[in-house]
């Protein structure tokens, strides 16, 4: 399957659609997912077009790597979650549904249930303070 250029990730690297950005360098961007499981989700993508794991070539995979270390620490600090939970999916199979590579930082707390996918969109203005509160504890 060919990458396409036409899908939501690739629309906001494109500056087609809005994100709440936490992060971005030369090489990866995270913003809040805008359909959250918990407080504190966000999404970490390589600029490189790869629809998977296995696209990515290793400089650029290292570098989304250690962006999603980065955004998890600031997640972590931000939120105070009990723990913290970073998926990878590659494949409609495995439950990916942006075909864009992606990670899911996610917070997870003694409270509050848990879905992968299918929650309601977020409040932007929420998603907009999550991001600051992110941006503020990314370490350097």
């Amino acid at each position: 399957m060919a990458y396409d250029r036409d899908n939501p990730f690739a629309k906001i690297l494109r500056g087609e659609l809005p994100a709440h950005k936490v992060l971005e360098d030369d090489h990866t961007l995270a913003f809040m997912d805008i359909m959250p499981q918990t407080r504190g989700h966000t999404l970490v993508i390589p600029k490189a077009e790869a629809e998977t794991i296995f696209e990515l070539d290793p400089q650029a995979l290292t570098a989304t790597v250690l962006s999603t270390r980065r955004v998890a620490l600031g997640v972590r600090a931000a939120f105070k979650p009990a723990g913290m939970m970073i998926g990878q999916l590659n494949g409609a199979l495995a439950g990916q549904t942006v075909f864009h590579l992606h990670f899911h930082v996610i917070p997870r707390y003694e409270q509050g249930g848990f879905q992968f996918h299918g929650q309601p969109l977020a409040d932007p203005e929420l998603l907009a303070e999550h991001a600051a509160a992110i941006r503020a504890h990314l370490p350097a």
